[in-house]
């Protein structure tokens, strides 16, 4: 395959293990399982340490199969480079503990995957100020900024009640102020949504989700887009200077998140992970339609008193939505009307599957307040709008006739 040419979405993720040479004439990169890697010469092996050359160290900071999937990750988000690692929570961890110190301010959206609002609250009580707004309007980031803010940090689809930041506006005030920002792309895919297009210097994505798709493979990633210059950021240390400016950041993150931490992911993982992002495209086009026939059937049933779908002309940020997507991600959430017992409702489902994941090839489908978000208590959860009994939904690839059926006679039985 010709890296001259340029070649579509799929065409690009499903050949690229082939542009370099693979072991006897694997359609796949296989799966590399060894922890330590030997050199002939042993000044080789002490310049690959250097960083003088390429090559691979030890199996914590990765080896060829995690590689392979660093550079289809990369190439899904147009970066100038990529780090995998062990969940999507390692790779959102990254920014904490490689890029931030005490004193330091970050600016996130209020609207949060609720392991993400913990993993900020740890952040605070070690020392970094972080202001939580309602990131749908500019105007709130840009309030929150101090001297001291080195990062603003949102999701382009909040999980689970679909708020969609004003991710654009957001870019440009970050890129003004020379302030890093960190997109998470997880509930669009790079297939819906390239956040290098709104100036996000770091992109993080959930590779457990959609990416991987199966349900079989735990995996995260950080992108770097090269939209940041990283000569504005003071929390680089001098011995990752010895590298051109575009690569501090990833060389930072790579030796204080991957190498220190130890959040590494397994080969096996990467593998799944890898083979599962070549049908991504062709997953989402299913998803999003069936999410979007799914949320216009609530719409209209009486039993629902509230859908939030950015794919619905009623979601407040519609406009944001199908300005900057490809299509409108395939996560909602609904609230039944009150009375109606939300437990009841689910254990009628017959093909909707109670669970926690989300971008699973099949649909699933949880009761927000009494699980997931539990841990964060009544007062919080109400901050971020997410009502007692809101459900949410990760709309899978089944017939979409079959699915809506589903939630048909699911409803009929309130």
């Amino acid at each position: 395959m010709s890296e001259k040419k340029h070649y579509g979405f799929t065409t690009t993720i499903l050949h690229g293990d082939r542009q370099k040479a693979i072991e006897h004439g694997s359609l796949h990169k296989p799966i590399h399982t060894s922890v330590a890697f030997g050199y002939a010469d042993a000044r080789q092996l002490a310049s690959v340490f250097q960083g003088k050359e390429p090559g691979f160290r030890y199996g914590r900071q990765g080896n060829p199969t995690i590689s392979a999937l660093e550079e289809k990750v990369n190439k899904m988000e147009q970066g100038v480079g990529t780090i995998c690692f062990a969940t999507g929570m390692g790779a959102i961890g990254a920014v904490v503990q490689a890029l931030l110190r005490t004193g330091d301010h970050v600016v996130s959206s209020s609207f949060l995957f609720g392991n993400t609002n913990s993993l900020w609250q740890t952040a605070m009580s070690q020392g970094v100020g972080v202001s939580f707004v309602d990131a749908t309007d500019v105007a709130n980031v840009e309030a929150a900024i101090t001297d001291s803010t080195r990062v603003v940090f949102v999701e382009t689809i909040a999980n689970p009640r679909t708020q969609v930041a004003d991710l654009k506006r957001i870019g440009e005030l970050c890129k003004a102020r020379g302030i890093l920002y960190v997109v998470d792309n997880t509930m669009t895919t790079p297939y819906l949504f390239q956040p290098k297009s709104v100036h996000a210097g770091l992109v993080v994505n959930a590779l457990t989700k959609s990416i991987g798709g199966h349900g079989n493979a735990l995996g995260g990633s950080i992108t770097d887009t090269g939209a940041y210059d990283w000569k504005q950021f003071p929390n680089i240390y001098e011995n990752y200077k010895k590298a051109a400016p575009l690569q501090w950041g990833l060389a930072q993150i790579r030796a204080k998140a991957l190498r220190d931490f130890g959040s590494s992911l397994a080969p096996d993982a990467a593998h799944h992970i890898a083979v599962g992002a070549e049908t991504l495209a062709l997953r989402m086009q299913r998803t999003t339609a069936n999410a979007l026939a799914l949320a216009e059937l609530l719409e209209k049933d009486e039993r629902v008193a509230a859908v939030y779908y950015p794919g619905l002309k009623s979601h407040p940020q519609h406009h944001i939505s199908a300005e900057l997507f490809r299509a409108h991600g395939s996560l909602l959430s609904f609230e039944l009307k009150d009375g109606l017992d939300c437990f009841d409702f689910l254990n009628r489902l017959k093909l909707a599957i109670p669970a926690s994941n989300l971008g699973d090839n099949r649909t699933l489908i949880i009761p927000v307040a009494h699980t997931i978000f539990f841990e964060m208590g009544a007062e919080r959860r109400a901050s971020m709008g997410i009502a007692e009994s809101l459900i949410r939904v990760s709309v899978g690839i089944e017939d979409t006739d079959d699915l809506l059926d589903d939630f048909c006679t699911a409803l009929e039985g309130c």
